[in-house]
Order: C-alpha cells, then sequence, then structure tokens
C-alpha cells in the first residue's frame, strides 16, 4: 500500500513546537479552555509568531488534528516490502488504523470533551486528513484492481464508500459496545468491520 508522501511544509509540520504546544495543551485542558497566548507560552514563542499562522485556536486545533490523523493512517499502512495481495494490506492497514485512532489520545479528548470539533468532518464537509485518506485508498485501491484482489469499480466511489464505513467505526463504535458482553465489545466490532471490508473488496 503506498504510503502518504509528505511535502516539505508537512515535514515541518511533523516537528512544529507550536503543534507540539497545542497538542499538550488540548490534552491538558481542552480545545475551549486553550487559548493561543497559551499556546505561545508553551511553545516559547511571542503570540504574534502564532497569529502570523493561525488567526484563532479552532484553525490551530485543525491542523493539529490533520497532522495528528494523517500519522495515525500512515502508521497503521502494512511495510512497503509486504508481499501479500494488495487487498489483504488495505484491509489489515484499516482496522489497524481505526484501531490506532480509537487508542489516540487527542482523539479521546477531543471526544470527551470537545466533540462539536468533529461534526463538520462528518455533517458538512471532508477535512484535509480525510482528502489525505482518500488520496491514500484510491491508490491503493487502484493497486488492488491491477493486481485482481480488489474489486473493480469506480475508484473515487470505492473509497469515499470505505472510507464512511472505516469512519462510521471509528468515531460511533463506543455507542454500541456493551462493557457486560464480551461478544459486544469493541474487538469483536473490529472483527466485524474486517469481514466488512473483506466482503466489500473481494472481487
Amino acid at each position: 500500500m503506498t504510503p502518504i508522501r509528505h511535502n516539505a511544509s508537512d515535514s515541518n509540520a511533523d516537528t512544529d513546537p507550536v503543534l507540539d504546544a497545542a497538542r499538550d495543551c488540548v490534552l491538558a485542558v481542552g480545545v475551549r479552555r486553550t487559548t493561543l497566548t497559551d499556546v505561545a507560552r508553551r511553545a516559547g514563542v511571542s503570540r504574534m509568531t502564532i497569529y502570523r499562522r493561525w488567526p484563532d485556536v479552532r484553525s490551530l486545533v485543525g491542523d493539529l488534528m490533520t497532522r495528528e490523523w494523517i500519522a495515525v493512517a500512515a502508521g497503521a499502512m502494512p511495510p512497503a516490502d509486504d508481499s501479500r495481495p494488495v487487498r489483504a494490506r488495505i484491509v489489515d492497514g484499516l482496522v489497524a488504523g481505526a484501531t490506532a485512532f480509537r487508542a489516540h489520545p487527542l482523539f479521546h479528548k477531543i471526544l470527551d470533551v470537545d466533540p462539536e470539533l468533529l461534526l463538520p468532518y462528518i455533517l458538512d464537509r471532508r477535512g484535509a486528513s480525510q482528502e489525505a485518506l482518500l488520496g491514500l485508498l484510491a491508490s491503493a485501491l487502484d493497486e488492488g484492481h491491477a493486481d485482481g484482489s480488489v474489486r473493480r469499480m469506480r475508484t473515487d466511489l470505492q473509497a469515499r464508500s470505505v472510507l464512511l464505513v472505516v469512519q462510521s467505526f471509528t468515531l460511533s463504535l463506543r455507542t454500541m459496545t456493551d462493557a457486560h458482553d464480551p461478544e459486544l465489545s469493541e474487538a469483536a466490532f473490529l472483527g466485524e468491520l474486517r469481514t466488512l471490508l473483506e466482503r466489500t473488496l473481494t472481487p
């Protein structure tokens, strides 16, 4: 599965001290209680340095989420030298990504304290991380069409459909699990996600 290729600005974002400071602030107090002044102080830069790049906390947190979510997705992908059929690599990567995403501390904090931040990307529009994931998926699906392991159809429709399925399991899974029933555990549902993906992608 082709890894995400970062451009120069993406590489800088990977080690951006302001984004690192924003992450620490959000993990400590949530988005609504984080201020650009707090972030500047923690990052050791002036407020004007931050205001030149981000007009408000929400735009800063938007870039932070993009960086973190893309890193989760890239880290979940099987290694480039994986010789299995592409479908197996896609399914493994998506299930691993959903698992890693749900374990991510920033995701937990936002879901618990500031869930409204996620609503625009669920109800109204795609965000930068979703666009990056769609690009990654489309590339992998094209490879799967070529090796015959993935059901052939219009690639962008297939990629968007798959992302909708994975996104729903990732964001809404805890509404369906039952702590008192091991057959309705998170692991059981992730197993069902694997089955759904395998069946929808099989030719």
